[in-house]
C-alpha cells in the first residue's frame, strides 16, 4: 500500500480523511478485517492521531466500521432490514414478536419515562427487559415499562419465572387504541452496551414507544439498536424499520 498525503482542503481535516478511508474500505480490505493500529494508519495518511480518531468515529457512525471488545476495529459487514414494529396496534410480546424476555423486577422508572406514563417520580413500575438476536448477533436490547394501575389484576405470588409473563398477559388483555414512535440517536449505558456486545458510549439509535389503552398511556418502550450497524428506513404505510448489518462472505481473494 502506498502512503496518501492529504492535501490542503476547505473542508475539515478529518471530513476528508474519512472520505479516502471510505475508499479505502472498498478496494484494500475485506469484510470483518482488522484495520492496521492507528499509529500506522496515521503515519500512512499524513496525519495526526487525534485527526484520525474523529475520521474512524465518523465511519463507525455511519456503519462502515465497528469496534469489538479484544479485536479491535474491523470492517462492517452488509446490511439486512428488521421490522421495529411487524404491524401497527400491537402490545409487545403478542403474535410473532422477535424479542426475547430477559428478565422483570419492579424499580422506579427513569424521569423520562415517569414523564411519559403520567406515573409518580417515586412509583415503582414494572420494568420488563428484552433482547433481540439475529443470526446469532445482538440487534437490540429494549426496557418496557407497566405502571400497576395498567396491569391491576396480577397475582401477589410472583416468582422471577412468572413475573414478566404475568404482566404481558394482563397488559394483552386490554385493547390497544394506537401507539407512537420517537426516534434519536444516543450513546450505549454500561448496560446496554453488555447486552449489545459493544463498548460503553457506543452510538447508538433510541426509539421510545408509547402503547395507548382506556385514554391514557399503557405502557412505553425504551429500545435501543446499535447504530454502528443500523440505519432506519420508512415504508409505504409509514412503518419504521431498523436495517441492519448481517455476516456477508469474503471475497475471494485476485
Amino acid at each position: 500500500m502506498g502512503t496518501t498525503q492529504l492535501e490542503a482542503v476547505q473542508e475539515p481535516k478529518y471530513w476528508h480523511l474519512k472520505t479516502v478511508l471510505n475508499d479505502a474500505l472498498d478496494s484494500e480490505f475485506e469484510v470483518g478485517e482488522i484495520l492496521p493500529n492507528e499509529r500506522d494508519l496515521a503515519a500512512r495518511f499524513g496525519v495526526a492521531r487525534a485527526t484520525l480518531r474523529q475520521a474512524l468515529e465518523q465511519l463507525e457512525l455511519e456503519g462502515r466500521l465497528q469496534r469489538r471488545r479484544g479485536v479491535g476495529t474491523t470492517v462492517a459487514p452488509p446490511r439486512m432490514g428488521i421490522a421495529v414494529g411487524p404491524s401497527a396496534n400491537v402490545w409487545p410480546g403478542a403474535g410473532r414478536d422477535a424479542w426475547n424476555t430477559v428478565g422483570c423486577v419492579e424499580a422506579v422508572a427513569p424521569a423520562s419515562v415517569a414523564a411519559l406514563l403520567g406515573t409518580g417520580p417515586d412509583d415503582a413500575v414494572h420494568t420488563i427487559r428484552r433482547e433481540r438476536v439475529t443470526q446469532g448477533q445482538p440487534v437490540a436490547t429494549e426496557l418496557l415499562y407497566v405502571p400497576p394501575a395498567s396491569v391491576p389484576n396480577l397475582s401477589g405470588l410472583l416468582t422471577p419465572a412468572t413475573h414478566a409473563p404475568a404482566v404481558l398477559r394482563e397488559l394483552h388483555a386490554l385493547r390497544l387504541e394506537g401507539e407512537d414512535r420517537a426516534v434519536e440517536l444516543g450513546s450505549a449505558r454500561a448496560e446496554d452496551a453488555r447486552q449489545l456486545d459493544r463498548l460503553p458510549g457506543a452510538p447508538v439509535l433510541v426509539v421510545t414507544t408509547r402503547y395507548h389503552a382506556d385514554g391514557r398511556v399503557a405502557a412505553a418502550s425504551v429500545a435501543t439498536y446499535r447504530a454502528d450497524t443500523c440505519r432506519l428506513t420508512f415504508g409505504d404505510s409509514g412503518a419504521l424499520e431498523v436495517t441492519h448489518h448481517q455476516p456477508a462472505e469474503r471475497r475471494e481473494a485476485s
